[in-house]
């Protein structure tokens, strides 16, 4: 699939947000533990998604009911869905100077399509080095999830399926789409949110 940038300018992906908020003391404390001059983007880029996948723990998974959605909450309880891991790890590279956007895929909320679908976020940065836009998951491993920073073949958390009308969205976006950042900000349970209320559809 070709990825298709919602913006050509690459500074649009570089903008602080209020969910991509990397001026928090937080977030600048984490940039300060995590990076330093002498790294090469690559080198950030695997740094902050290793981070953000193994340290941040998907809510739905410790199946806890705390609702996170800024970069800064994520950071400070370790803890969120799909949509807010992606902000946190969007901050992270932002600050860095290094592109990053949102993505989004149509799955299967669990394991048949009698019990719904949900949108589920990813990121995509632009590295400079390659000149090219790679995608990555920073949802969080388990078994049967074994997504991985790769710059060639994509190693992403879920496959879409289209026989079960499962699919991936192309766009790039520059900023979270709102129905994945309306859910966070309506919902103050985690895991009723997450079985009954995640939009379906962009």
């Amino acid at each position: 699939m070709e990825l298709i940038p919602e913006s050509t300018n690459l500074m649009d992906y570089l903008e602080e947000l209020d969910v991509v908020n990397f001026s928090h003391y937080l977030i600048q404390k984490k940039m300060n533990e995590l990076f330093h001059e002498g790294q090469s983007e690559m080198e950030k880029a695997k740094i902050a998604f290793e981070f953000v996948r193994d340290e941040i723990s998907h809510s739905w998974d410790i199946q806890s009911t705390r609702v996170t959605c800024k970069a800064s909450e994520v950071l400070y309880y370790k803890e969120g869905i799909c949509y807010a891991k992606s902000n946190l790890l969007a901050a992270l590279l932002r600050s860095q100077g290094i592109p990053t956007g949102f993505c989004y895929q149509r799955l299967m909320l669990f394991d048949t399509p009698e019990k719904g679908y949900c949108i589920h976020a990813l990121n995509a940065i632009f590295l400079k080095t390659l000149n090219k836009w790679i995608r990555l998951d920073a949802r969080g491993n388990k078994k049967g999830i074994d997504a991985q920073f790769s710059i060639d073949e994509e190693k992403l958390a879920f496959t879409p399926q289209k026989e079960f009308d499962e699919r991936d969205y192309p766009i790039i976006y520059a900023k979270p789409h709102l129905k994945t950042i309306a859910v966070l900000e309506e919902h103050t349970d985690a895991l009723e949110m997450y079985k009954n209320h995640l939009p379906e559809y962009l």
